[in-house]
Formats: C-alpha cells, sequence, structure tokens
C-alpha cells in the first residue's frame, strides 16, 4: 500500500448531468474521496435552453441539469467553454460519426483529454465518469473504453465506478486510495441497476437515465446542420449557428435562402432576440408566427413566396390575404397582403 494514503486523495468527475456521472459520484464519494465536477460546455446541449422555450418540456423544471446533479452531491462544478475546441472534434472526427451527426468516441476521449489537463493543472490525483461498458454503441464498447483511457494520457488514472469490476484495477484502486470491493459491475443498456442505486441513494427527479443531452444525437438536428454546411458550402459554425437549429421550423426556399419560424410562443420570443441580425417576417393581420430569414431573397416573387409560407402557419391561413410586415435591421418596416401558401402547394423539398 502506498506511503500517500494519509494524504487528501482530490478527484475531477466529468459530470454531463445525467444519472450515470451522479451515481458514480456517489459512489467514489461513500469512500471518503474529495470530489469536484466539471462540465465541457460544446453548445449541442439541449438542457438550459431548448427545455426552456418548448411548451412540450413546460412541466419539466427549468434547470441546467449537470448544475443541479452537482447540488444533489454538494459538489463544486466547473462549467468550461470549450466551443471553438470542439470544431476540429466535430469537424473531423477520426472513428467518424454515429447514426447521426455524433462523434461520440472522439468526443468521450476530447473531454477525457481536457479532464486530465484540469487534473494536473489543480493537483487532482484521478479522474472518474459514468460509463458503463456495452452501454453506448460508439464510446462505451469493451473496445473501445481503452482508446478513451488512453487519449487523457494517463489511462490508469480513470475509474469508472460503475463498471470498475468488469475492467482491469487502475492506478486509485492499486494506490489502496479506492477499495475495488465498493465499486459496481454494471454492464449493457438497462438502466434498471441504476435506477435501483439511485433509489437507494435517495435520488429522485433525475434525467431520464436512457437520454442523452447531446443534439448531435438527434437525427432532425443533424439534418439541419448538414442542410446548412451544404448550402454555405463550408463546414463551420458559430454559438449563434447551433442554438438556431435547435429552435423553430426550418423551410429551404433555395441554396441562398432559409426561413426559421417559430413553432410556438415560447420560440417566437427567443427568435425576437436575433431581430438585429436577421431579416424579420411576421403576419399582422392574424396571430402568428416570427420568422427569421437566414439569406437574402433574389428578388420580390421570392419575397412573396416566403410571406405566403409563413401566412400559411399563421391564425389566417384559411384566408384570402392576409398583411405581412417585412423587417429589415436599422430600415422602416414593409407591408404586404399575400394569399397564404395552400398545404397542398407546401413543397416537401423544402422542408428540413
Amino acid at each position: 500500500m502506498s506511503d500517500t494514503i494519509n494524504k487528501t486523495v482530490k478527484a475531477v468527475a466529468l459530470i454531463s448531468g445525467g444519472l450515470d456521472s451522479m451515481l458514480a459520484v456517489k459512489v467514489v464519494q461513500e469512500q471518503g474521496i474529495y470530489v469536484e465536477g466539471i462540465n465541457f460546455f460544446t453548445g449541442f446541449c439541449v438542457e438550459g435552453h431548448t427545455h426552456a422555450i418548448r411548451k412540450k418540456h413546460q412541466h419539466k423544471q427549468k434547470r441546467n441539469n449537470a448544475l443541479w446533479v452537482a447540488e444533489q452531491l454538494g459538489i463544486k462544478l466547473h462549467i468550461i467553454d470549450v466551443i471553438e475546441e470542439y470544431k476540429a472534434v466535430l469537424l473531423n472526427p477520426d472513428h467518424g460519426y454515429g447514426k447521426n451527426m455524433n462523434p461520440c468516441l472522439d468526443c468521450k476521449q476530447f473531454m477525457v483529454k481536457k479532464a486530465r489537463e484540469w487534473m494536473q493543472q489543480h493537483d487532482f490525483d484521478f479522474m472518474l465518469t459514468g460509463e458503463v461498458v456495452g452501454q453506448r454503441p460508439m464510446s462505451q464498447r469493451r473496445n473501445t473504453m481503452p482508446l478513451v483511457a488512453q487519449a487523457s494520457g494517463q489511462a490508469d488514472r480513470l475509474l469508472r465506478p460503475l463498471c470498475a469490476k468488469k475492467l482491469d484495477p487502475t492506478y486509485p484502486e492499486l494506490q489502496g486510495w479506492i477499495n475495488r470491493d465498493a465499486l459496481l459491475d454494471f454492464s449493457g443498456r438497462t438502466r434498471k441497476p441504476q435506477m435501483a442505486l439511485a433509489a437507494k441513494y435517495g435520488f429522485t427527479d433525475y434525467a431520464s437515465p436512457a437520454g442523452g443531452c447531446c443534439m448531435l444525437t438527434d437525427e432532425s438536428y443533424s439534418r439541419k446542420l448538414v442542410d446548412m454546411w451544404k448550402n454555405r458550402q463550408e463546414r463551420d459554425y458559430e454559438l449563434d449557428d447551433i442554438m438556431l437549429l435547435k429552435v423553430g421550423r426550418h423551410i429551404r426556399l433555395g441554396p441562398q435562402l432559409k426561413l426559421i419560424i417559430g413553432r410556438e410562443e415560447g420560440e417566437n420570443n427567443f427568435l425576437q432576440g436575433y431581430k438585429k441580425q436577421f431579416d424579420a417576417l411576421f403576419c399582422k393581420s392574424h396571430p402568428g408566427p416570427l420568422c427569421l430569414v437566414d439569406g437574402d431573397f433574389s428578388d420580390e416573387q421570392q419575397m412573396l413566396l416566403a410571406m405566403s409560407v409563413v401566412a400559411r402557419y399563421s391564425q389566417g391561413k384559411d384566408a384570402c390575404r392576409v398583411s405581412m410586415v417585412f423587417e429589415k435591421p436599422g430600415e422602416p418596416s414593409q407591408e404586404y397582403d399575400v394569399q397564404p401558401l395552400p398545404s397542398q402547394e407546401v413543397k416537401s423539398e423544402w422542408m428540413i
């Protein structure tokens, strides 16, 4: 046993906001280890944004789940902005994408490497995650989990408390800081063991244990992201881009013209915040959505078509004519009378 056994052992935990990482920290805390959490902000997470503005999520508490988990555990949480660094992971993943645009294996490697850098800078002893063997099809297979650990540069300092008994002993176990017998042997995609353990610890109201907060795993979001890159003819993005891809109905009328149409009051309110950056359309004569115009109209006919499309989603969709407003930042607004586009004339290829 190491002569460092009496030192204050400190661990940093990757906190996603899900149940697994919360349980992993609790298992380690029960062995007297001091833990702080780290959460990497890539911009692609659902929490604190989509759930806050969509009516269908109104039953959910409006919270950042990573902060909520840290509060339940009584630990300090460090939220680190990695938006720019993460671009290389998303745009050129060494191990490719999952079912959608999710570079899960490269993402996990990136985050573990960043956690190791933080661990060394702050004089912590090891890191831990809530990973479980066989739970994720890319990053948590038995043959890929070693790749994640190796990416840290200190593979033996990465502890996975929920499935540690399925893996080789790590440095914290060999040093005697962690009692391997008190660790777990979870495996596979079932979440029943995690839910039972959560009940034992008294954790309730946690994020769906089968869910994930990354929008890149979502088929609809990924399709919009690919469409944006294709029509801009470059694979890049800014934070505003990835936030707007989460919101509204996206309709492409041309390579250089996309409409972002609010689907409900919360989305309209959110889109209002972008009216200084985008041209906007809305119906004046009837209640309806706010539409941001991403791009430029090639001519007035295209503008009138766009207005007819937006009017289609207003409460005046069955009216013979509606009054529409076009606003350009810093210029006087213009009004037009248009006929709402009949539903049968809305082309399926416009819908992203």
